[in-house]
């Protein structure tokens, strides 16, 4: 005889799964709370706001903040003084400004929410990407994409790549100030390697992207910031050149998300010199689902992303690897690597919450 199900179990399930919809939900406020600039007003504030205050100081109506504002507490983003009880007063901790509204902090996180209605429009299509087997790559989710994308990395990058990141490479730093030949291979909108190319002018620069999106906003930020040492391209125009002229080959972030993964490590191998290092920065990753889940409180978030964005750009051509946003692990990439003709492959002692940081030699 069959039984149904356990009265307690039904409602923590049913508990667990509108969770998720109130995330999803948030998100979404959150992305306005950003677009809006919510969060700077708070920050900008020496002292809590009532909804009132909001509005006048971001040109806003009233009654949107309000109920936006009733959100955010009760997602506990934005903390509360209920003082009198019918207009209660709103502003951010230290930790909640650093993250949601200063975008120089390494721990700033807007990133994603930006480009979340460009992906979570995706959503549109991926029935058929589910039936056809056949994805689409980064500039489907337009401007906003490539500018959320950017907005997620860039904080980080600024603070640590030239300071922590690089001086745990031998070698590099003082190669890089004498002057040698760099690639940056999906180098999206530009931000690494311009912060390159200020750090060491007596270097050249080239940053290789195929997306249109990001390769104009990469462009503008060279110009902007009078960067004569760094040029961005579209690979599919001009090829990566495999005559071994290249003394440092950087990639943050993107192998994952190649349709032919091991054919750009072997373009790579055939790139780089004889002496020279490719920085392979890319998520951490397990073997396994199950390690994955065990090990990842955002596993859930990291396969989400992949089906809308990751693995649909590997899978965007036909044939597409398909890794997926965990689908290289440290194993994996070294398999690769070594495959390619590199000999040497370690991980970089450098702490970050989502990346691992790989040395590869020739």
């Amino acid at each position: 005889m069959e039984h149904g199900p356990d009265p307690d179990k039904l409602k923590l399930f049913s508990f667990v799964l509108y969770s998720q919809l109130s995330g999803a939900v948030t998100a979404g406020m959150v992305h306005l709370g950003d677009r809006l600039g919510l969060y700077r007003v708070l920050a900008a504030a020496d002292s809590p706001l009532n909804s009132a205050d909001i509005a006048a100081r971001s040109g806003l109506h009233e009654r949107w903040v309000r109920e936006w504002t009733a959100n955010q507490v009760a997602a506990r983003l934005l903390d509360a003084d209920h003082a009198d009880p019918m207009n209660p007063r709103f502003s951010l901790s230290p930790e909640a400004q650093a993250v949601l509204a200063d975008e120089t902090h390494p721990a700033f996180g807007m990133g994603m929410f930006h480009r979340l209605p460009a992906t979570m429009e995706r959503l549109t299509e991926l029935p058929e990407c589910f039936a056809s087997g056949r994805g689409f790559d980064y500039d489907a989710h337009g401007h906003d994409g490539a500018v959320g994308i950017e907005r997620s990395f860039e904080p980080w990058s600024n603070a640590n790549l030239v300071p922590v990141v690089l001086p745990a490479i031998d070698g590099v730093v003082e190669r890089l100030t004498a002057g040698i030949r760099v690639a940056d291979i999906g180098c999206g909108a530009g931000s690494a390697v311009c912060t390159m190319a200020a750090a060491f002018p007596n270097s050249s620069f080239v940053g290789y992207d195929i997306s249109r999106h990001a390769l104009a906003i990469a462009s503008e930020k060279a110009v902007s910031r009078g960067l004569d040492n760094v040029r961005f391209v579209d690979a599919r125009e001009e090829a990566i050149p495999t005559d071994a002229s290249f003394g440092f080959v950087t990639t943050f972030d993107c192998i994952h998300d190649m349709t032919r993964p091991r054919e750009m490590m072997q373009t790579i191998r055939r790139a780089i010199t004889s002496d020279g290092v490719w920085l392979l920065v890319d998520i951490k990753a397990m073997e396994t689902l199950e390690q994955n889940v065990a090990k990842n409180p955002m596993a859930a978030l990291m396969y989400g992303i992949s089906v809308m964005s990751c693995m649909a750009s590997a899978l965007s051509e036909t044939n597409g690897e398909g890794l997926g946003t965990l689908g290289l692990p440290a194993s994996k990439a070294e398999a690769f690597a070594r495959e390619a003709g590199f000999r040497s492959f370690s991980v970089l002692p450098v702490e970050h919450s989502v990346n691992a940081f790989y040395e590869v030699r020739p």
